[in-house]
């Protein structure tokens, strides 16, 4: 019997250790080249492991949730007839899932690599037959195999469009629609029925990285928030009517590109608050480029995808991006570049968005600006009692480079361009 060890591989970037997060194999399985192994979580993305050879598996090297060092044993096989012992090393491909670096846990399938040129060797035996009854193991993505699993969908009856007959989120839609599957639910139970059942939920994968990220931005950044309310009435009159003026032609403007634009231009008077502090060092590097970070909740938890070079866009070209990259994320296919690389960031919770909020600063930068709903109350304005639209702003800081005073007046200079919208234009 020949037996060949897969290590956890060297996935650049200086990474040295990673998250089991998956196993799609298990002791016993028969495998076939390129076959997926499993899944593996570094800072920034999930990334599958192909078996670079056929065979079946012997023993796996570590549990879902273990921290696993690079060259550490990943999986052993026992080799498919007589291939040799040395066959090539697997290579991190198929797909990532970024993370929330924020955060940050998705990218789009890879191309897989052209075989490397070797010296001749003996021909590869045939692959080992499949057990009967079964079939080659589906090719999708992490993120696609998490979806199927929830709503109960087998991936071998799914039809694949992808490159390479891959399974992608919009085939597993069309399956769904299709056969009307629905994810399983439970019997409600009884009116007034006490219960005693327990789950404990193990915190791996994404949801370990965020809440590490989030206790580190909290122990190390000593945290001040800053509330103020501000009379939309005027901006909000204006985005309906760009709307109804280039509804045809243009993305479609929500409240967000507006204040992405008041902050653009907000930073260039207060050029401490569009930075990044890097508290080992005690160095502030300020930027003069806006790389906002526009914090997206998805079904694998909290991710923040950039809008890169803010400053260089007008409203519909922040509109677009910002649909484009959050649909990425919430799709699994945004890249490591896209969820990475934010000066300041913006958190909304939409129409949840509440009274107030204490954001929490998305380290190393040294802001985050939050949104809260818009409402609509009743103002005295020259005597009269009027109704008026109102949102509030509950953004956060870092005190240790950014004074109260500076704080504040930075929010007040976006409350003094939302309420004056004409002011966005000038320049």
């Amino acid at each position: 019997m020949t037996t060949h060890l897969i290590k956890v591989p060297d996935l650049g970037e200086g990474i040295a250790e990673v998250e089991l997060v998956a196993w799609h194999v298990k002791p016993g399985d028969i495998l076939s080249e390129d076959q997926p192994l499993a899944d593996v979580l570094t800072d920034k993305a999930t990334i599958e492991i192909p078996s670079p050879v056929a065979g079946r598996v012997l023993a796996l090297g570590g549990d879902v949730g273990q921290v696993m060092a690079v060259g550490a044993e990943l999986i052993r096989i026992e080799l498919a007839g007589d291939a040799p012992a040395t066959a090539r090393a697997p290579t991190a491909t198929a797909s990532e899932r970024v993370t929330a670096e924020a955060p940050a846990a998705a990218a789009a399938p890879a191309a897989k690599p052209g075989p490397t040129p070797t010296a001749p060797k003996a021909p590869v035996p045939a692959k080992p037959p499949a057990p009967a009854g079964t079939t080659d193991r589906p090719i999708a993505s992490p993120s696609v195999r998490r979806r199927a699993w929830e709503l109960g969908v087998d991936l071998a009856k799914v039809s694949a469009t992808g490159t390479a007959g891959r399974i992608v989120h919009a085939d597993l839609d069309a399956h769904v629609a299709a056969k009307g599957a629905q994810v399983p639910r439970s019997a409600p139970a009884p009116r007034d029925a006490e219960r005693n059942d327990v789950q404990a939920i193990p915190v791996i994968g994404l949801r370990r990285r965020i809440a590490l990220r989030m206790q580190e931005a909290k122990r190390r950044i000593p945290h001040f928030s800053y509330v103020e309310e501000i009379d939309v009435t005027e901006v909000e009159a204006l985005r309906v009517a760009l709307n109804t003026k280039w509804q045809d032609e243009r993305p479609r403007l929500t409240m967000l590109p507006l204040l992405m634009r008041a902050i653009v231009i907000a930073v260039r008077e207060f050029p401490q608050i569009n930075a990044l502090f890097d508290d080992d060092a005690g160095v502030v590097t300020r930027h003069g480029a806006v790389h906002l970070g526009i914090a997206t909740q998805t079904e694998h938890g909290l991710m923040v995808p950039v809008v890169r070079h803010a400053e260089a866009r007008d409203l519909w070209a922040s509109a677009a991006e910002v649909a484009r990259l959050a649909e990425a994320a919430r799709s699994g296919r945004a890249t490591r570049d896209e969820l990475g690389g934010s000066t300041i960031t913006i958190s909304s919770l939409g129409a949840l968005g509440g009274i107030a909020s204490t954001p929490v600063i998305n380290r190393p930068e040294v802001a985050i600006v939050g949104v809260n709903r818009i409402v609509e109350r009743p103002m005295l304005r020259s005597g009269a009692v009027v109704p008026r639209l109102t949102m509030n702003l509950s953004s956060s800081f870092d005190h240790r480079v950014v004074d109260g005073i500076d704080a504040a007046r930075f929010v007040q200079a976006l409350r003094t361009m939302l309420e004056a919208p004409a002011l966005l234009f000038l320049e």
